[in-house]
Parts: structure tokens; sequence; C-alpha cells
């Protein structure tokens, strides 16, 4: 998993609440590999018409067909545990996703494909937006080390982040790579394990 230590990026204002996991991967695609395809998948139904012709939904344009991160509103996520919503918005570019809430699964999956879901209180995440909406392109910082977002004037403004959580974006670590960080003592467990029980590992 790529680490997330910093990133300063164009970041798009999203003001519509309850984003769900349907909109970010329509269900259609959930079954496509993971790859670049899903760079074109990201809000599909709202960036493209049915003859497969774009619409001007704002992702389909400059500057924000480079963005690097998301600032929105409530509840962003929502609705089924789909990881490929997460796919979706990693391979368009998305690393981070700044809102006052999320859906729980979706922000497990984002810390386990070293996506950064942040939350911010609602009055601070309508700033940012306003600010993003003046100022068309405008970028914004996230250090997560710091747990620090800065906004388009240059406020600092700190969220919380699960120490582990944090730990393991950090590093790269995603459940496996996590766990195998541990392998010595695992091993030495199931030698002591099975030292004290042969008969579960003896043969016939």
């Amino acid at each position: 998993m790529q680490p997330f230590t910093t990133l300063t990026a164009i970041a798009v204002p999203m003001h519509e609440a309850n984003i769900d996991t349907n909109q970010l991967c329509p269900t259609r695609f959930n079954k496509v590999p993971r790859g670049p395809k899903y760079r074109e998948i990201l809000f599909y139904d709202s960036r493209f018409k049915p003859d497969g012709t774009p619409t001007e939904f704002m992702l389909n344009a400059a500057p924000y067909d480079q963005s690097g991160i998301i600032v929105a509103d409530r509840n962003f996520g929502c609705g089924s545990s789909r990881e490929t919503a997460v796919y979706a918005l990693y391979e368009f570019g998305i690393r981070c996703v700044i809102a006052p809430s999320f859906g729980d699964i979706f922000a497990a999956n984002c810390a386990k494909n070293g996506l950064l879901a942040l939350t911010l209180p609602e009055e601070e995440c309508a700033a940012i937006r306003r600010q993003l909406q003046d100022q068309p392109g405008a970028k914004v910082s996230v250090d997560l080390a710091a747990q620090t977002v800065t906004d388009v004037q240059g406020k600092a403004h700190q969220f919380e982040i699960h120490e582990v959580r944090k730990r393991c974006l950090l590093e790269g670590l995603d459940d496996i790579a996590r766990t195998q960080q541990y392998s010595g003592k695992i091993a030495g467990f199931e030698a002591g394990y099975y030292k004290d029980r042969p008969w579960l590992s003896a043969r016939a």
C-alpha cells in the first residue's frame, strides 16, 4: 500500500450531503478488476450520458479533473460496503476526502487502501468549500503526522484520527502487511503451542 504522509493538491468542493457508494461506483461496475479503468468509473452516472458522452460534471473539466482532494458534506460514502468505491476515488487520483462524517465501512476501506478519510467540524468543511468555490483550482494541504489541514487562506485545522489507523497510513501498511510485522511472535506462539500439545500435529 502506498504510504500517506503529506499532500498538497487541487481540492474539489462537493456540497451534496449523503454521497453514497453507488454514486462513487455504480453497482454494475463492482466486478471490474482493479486498475486504471476505475478512473472512468468514478461518478460514472453523473459524468457520462447514456450514450457515453461526457456531461458537464465538475470532475470532467479543468481544473477539477486533476483533483487530489475532495472536501465534502456530511455522511460521505454511506450506502453499501463496496470497496470499489474507494478504488474509483484512488484511481482518479483522490488521496484524501475531508468531510464532517463518513459511512463507517467506507472510511475503513479508505484506510486499507491508502486513502485518508478525515473529519472536520461541519462549519469548517463548509468554510473550506466556500473558499474553493470562490477560487476554482485552489489547493489544500494535509499533513497526517501533524494531523492538520491547511485551507486556501493558510489557516490550519486540527483533526483527530485513531493512532493505529494513522500509523498504518504513514507506513503504508494494509491488514496483511500489519499482521506480517508480528510473524516472529506468531511463529513463536505456534512452536510453543504445538510442543505442549504434540497430538495436534501427530501424523497417523
